[in-house]
């Protein structure tokens, strides 16, 4: 059975196993980190497990346009948030094409368009770009010198990318 739900401080194992299965070294964020933006009030993440096992993962929380998470950061919470800020969204490679990913996504932006949040974004890495631009997000140029510099922390190639919440 195929189950989604939140995100846990139990489930910090397999989402560290998926990510190590899925990215190359410079990209793998510390259990950690992770267990530090599982505290945050901002945080919004999900995970899909089939039989106890975590086969996928999105780490999101609450944010507000035009804010970038380096690489490594934390989930900080602000006073107005208008969007949902997609940090990672992994599934193991055995478990490639069989939807999971969507099966995260669907009930994330359900949500966040439930809270009122009119917008979603995440910086796209890897070559990823092409995938979340079939999701319906398109690259945004980041105005602010600040954040220019958080997105550089994920190297060449990352782009800032946003995609509306319909309401």
């Amino acid at each position: 059975m195929t189950r989604v739900r939140p995100l846990v401080v139990a489930d910090l194992p397999g989402l560290l196993a998926v990510q190590l299965a899925c990215y190359g070294a410079g990209f793998v964020e510390s259990g950690e980190v992770f267990a530090a933006r599982l505290a945050s009030p901002a945080n919004c993440s999900l995970v899909l497990e089939r039989a106890g096992v975590v086969c996928a993962y999105l780490a999101a929380y609450r944010s507000a346009m035009g804010k970038v998470t380096p690489l490594h950061g934390g989930f900080e919470a602000v006073p107005q948030p208008d969007t949902l800020y997609l940090h990672d969204m992994a599934v193991l490679p055995a478990c490639a094409g069989q939807g999971l990913a969507r099966a995260l996504l669907q009930p994330m932006w359900e949500e966040a368009r439930g809270q009122g949040l009119r917008h979603t974004a995440l910086v796209s890495v890897q070559g990823s770009q092409a995938y979340w631009e079939r999701q319906g997000y398109a690259v945004q140029p980041l105005a602010d010198a600040a954040q220019r510099e958080r997105l550089a922390s994920y190297g060449d190639g990352a782009v800032y990318m946003v995609r509306a919440l319909a309401p």
